[in-house]
């Protein structure tokens, strides 16, 4: 191997180790809080929760860097509804499904 090529070689391997590890710290873990009852009604965030809290989610994730009290995701949820729930109130408010082909014409 030449020198030339060692020293390419070695930004892309050190890049490639970061991004391996950067995907790995972001693999999700078990949710300890599923199922438990933090709301005032006394039951976990469903499905409607998820949606809203989805649409709002550029302004909570603002206030979550400045306040410890809010944070971006309800951990107390009842599992795969309120995740199915934010995730469509995140495609409202960044444009749904039609977003990309409105964008085209």
């Amino acid at each position: 191997m030449t020198e030339g090529r060692a020293r390419r070689l070695l930004p892309t391997a050190a890049l490639a180790v970061v991004v391996l590890v950067a995907l790995t710290a972001c693999a999700a873990g078990p949710n300890p809080g599923l199922d438990t009852a933090p709301t005032a009604l006394g039951e976990p965030a469903g499905f409607w929760l998820g949606v809203w809290q989805g649409m709002i989610l550029p302004v909570a994730f603002v206030i979550s860097l400045f306040t410890d009290t809010v944070s971006v995701y309800e951990v107390h949820n009842n599992g795969n509804w309120y995740d199915v729930g934010y995730v469509l109130g995140i495609s409202f408010v960044f444009g749904g499904p039609f977003g990309a082909s409105r964008a085209r014409r």
